[in-house]
């Protein structure tokens, strides 16, 4: 059996590396450029502030002794003198050294921090690019424990496993797509597409399966014949697996999940419906947010799924909204632009 492979952008990753050294050297040039500025308007200043004080403390003295060469000569020829005091001069001069001296401190501090910006941007991007795989791969992973687990089954009981192999290789491509994606996401090179939305979201769903048959869950799903979304396949797929994976985790045993798709102007709305007991009213301001969850769910939530959802949303002009919950049920509402 050949597992894919995922390709490597090389071109793509070349162009994301010099982009990230072009922001880093503009923002050194920044730095240099403020600094420099700052620096040069506080030696004006205190260069106007030093020759005021000066023109300010100066005094004329006509003092004939002054003109003297010696004792014995006559004080005949009076010439005026300007003199200064130099305690104020020093004062000042010692004053405009450390006042410079404490402002260009602060104007350093503020342009480093200004720089550091994109450090900061690019470890908070990695951060949650780190958790965005792991909280994407981990239904795919569950979904191919379950599988082999059910291929260890038949093989013990000498059953025809082919059915079973299909699926492992089917669930091993859509984890490849799905960190494809992510790559796509994390560089913004992803093309808009045109993605029929039946075919995706019925197989968005049935990837689900062995998840709702362990849980006791049925999934049940009406879509379109021909609604298109201007959304890559991969992207629509991975929105329609996180909320119907929370709608199975939140889903009674022998309830049921139901997946609906419907064209509503310039917009398809797809619409996720779950049995559970509801959302309580002081959850729901958070639900997009990331690492914002709930306690109840089969297993444990980090809050990221619904805010994958609406990423996707927003990325493609569309948007998701909580559309009801209560102790029936809750419905999340998905819209997606038609191609």
């Amino acid at each position: 059996m050949t597992w894919p492979v995922p390709p490597t952008p090389v071109g793509r990753s070349t162009a994301g590396l010099a982009a990230d050294d072009r922001r880093v050297r503009l923002a050194s040039i920044r730095v240099g450029l403020r600094v420099g500025f700052a620096t040069a308007v506080i030696l004006l200043i205190d260069a106007a502030i030093t020759i005021t004080v000066i023109l300010r403390n100066r005094r004329l003295v006509t003092d004939t002794s002054l003109n003297r060469q010696s004792p014995f000569e006559p004080a005949a020829v009076v010439q005026p003198v300007w003199v200064l005091d130099p305690g104020h001069v020093v004062t000042t001069i010692v004053s405009l050294a450390v006042v410079s001296v404490a402002v260009l401190a602060v104007v350093a501090w503020y342009a480093a921090r200004q720089a550091a910006a994109p450090l900061a941007e690019a470890l908070q991007l990695q951060r949650h690019f780190v958790a965005d795989a792991s909280h994407e791969l981990r239904t795919p992973l569950t979904v191919l424990s379950t599988r082999v687990q059910l291929l260890q089954h038949r093989l013990d009981r000498g059953e025809d496993v082919r059915g079973v192999a299909r699926k492992l290789r089917e669930d091993a491509a859509g984890m490849n797509d799905v960190l494809n994606d992510l790559l796509l996401t994390v560089e913004e090179s992803g093309a808009a597409t045109s993605t029929p939305v039946g075919p995706t979201v019925q197989a968005a769903v049935a990837s689900l399966q062995p998840i709702a048959d362990e849980a006791k869950v049925a999934l049940r799903v009406a879509t379109p014949g021909e609604a298109v979304v201007a959304v890559p396949a991969r992207s629509l797929s991975r929105a329609v697996v996180a909320l119907v994976d929370n709608a199975i985790q939140h889903s009674p045993s022998g309830g049921a999940v139901e997946v609906s798709a419907t064209v509503e102007g310039f917009a398809v709305a797809i619409r996720v419906h779950d049995q559970g007991c509801g959302i309580a009213s002081a959850e729901t301001g958070r639900l997009f947010e990331r690492f914002a969850h709930g306690e109840s769910g089969r297993r444990r939530s980090f809050g990221l799924g619904l805010a994958l959802v609406s990423e996707i949303a927003q990325r493609s002009r569309g948007d998701i909204v909580l559309e009801s919950t209560g102790p029936s049920g809750t419905t999340f509402l998905l819209r997606l632009p038609v191609a």
